[in-house]
């Protein structure tokens, strides 16, 4: 039977993921796949693994190295199938993930978007953390203008004609371009949520979303274009909020880092604006004091935050 959906795999140098991921992949029990692997300029063993997978599903082309969006935008021209996912060469999907959303997609012909809950593994592939549980369905511009709920790249199923409709990937931003991508989408077509943890995104000191400056440029140049769209002329009310939102999330990030690549100085300064835009968080005082505890014993409050999760399970 013809493929019904595409996945795209962008890869660089991704030896010590890049088997799992793709084997994540080829265990969905919604096996109608073409699955496409954009290996972008990788200079270790990667190639040499994904030519070693023995599957007819499997697509791998090459490039010189271009970046994450590029990658996207490379596997988006060779796709052929009416339904298009994307996964990080370090993510896992559970073995129901496409399954689940192309049932939500094909029960509702104007949903164009569906996506699931992520919970967050360390390197050794252990679960250190849950996403957020959020269940935004519908016309969900307003909702996705203050943060990306949809949490990372590896998440959503859509639509080609709606991926199509709207463009390819930005690649001029270093980060953020999938939020981006969702707010183009969001502004047109409607969202699904599979109420189901099946992405299992994973923490690493050299993934993207550690580089909290280059992260923060990039999330204020969506936010703007965000707010600049003429679907959002009756919510700028909410632009201090996203702004605020941003700040806090990167707080926290820069917390989560290992103790001896913290700086306390960027911590206190995505704190400081995050109050700025929102001065209600100073009445949080929870929040204030678990981030000043980590800001002043950063080793102690890293160490506890890794075991956190372990502790509630």
């Amino acid at each position: 039977m013809k493929p019904k959906i595409s996945v795209i795999i962008p890869v660089y140098n991704g030896e010590k993921t890049i088997g799992e991921t793709v084997k994540s992949v080829l265990a969905q029990t919604f096996s109608l796949l073409e699955i496409i692997i954009i290996n972008d300029g990788s200079t270790d063993s990667t190639l040499n693994i994904i030519e070693s997978i023995d599957d007819s599903r499997l697509q791998v082309f090459s490039y010189p190295n271009a970046g994450l969006a590029a990658s996207r935008n490379r596997g988006l021209s060779h796709a052929n199938c009416e339904f298009i996912s994307f996964i990080d060469a370090d993510d896992i999907w559970t073995q129901n993930k496409l399954e689940s959303q192309l049932k939500s997609l094909l029960s509702s012909e104007d949903t164009s978007v569906a996506y699931s809950w992520t919970d967050y593994i360390d390197e050794n592939g252990k679960v250190v953390k849950s996403g957020r549980r959020v269940t935004n369905s519908g016309d969900v511009y307003s909702k996705l203008l203050i943060y990306n709920f949809l949490e990372n790249g590896s998440n959503p199923l859509i639509r080609r004609e709606a991926l199509t409709s709207v463009g390819g990937f930005d690649e001029s931003l270093a980060a953020a371009e999938d939020w981006e991508m969702w707010l183009r989408l969001a502004a047109i077509y409607k969202f699904a949520a599979v109420s189901e943890v099946q992405i299992l995104y994973r923490l690493s000191c050299s993934s993207m979303s550690t580089n909290l400056t280059r992260q923060e440029s990039a999330s204020l140049i969506v936010i703007e274009r965000a707010f600049s769209h003429q679907k959002a002329e009756s919510l700028q009310s909410l632009k201090k909020r996203s702004i605020a939102y941003l700040y806090r999330y990167l707080t926290f990030k820069a917390l989560e880092a290992h103790p001896k690549t913290q700086k306390s100085y960027l911590t206190i300064q995505f704190l400081w604006k995050a109050i700025i835009n929102d001065p209600s968080l100073i009445k949080q005082r929870r929040l204030l004091f678990i981030a000043l505890l980590k800001i002043t014993f950063p080793q102690f409050s890293y160490y506890l935050s890794r075991f956190q999760y372990r502790l509630k399970s």
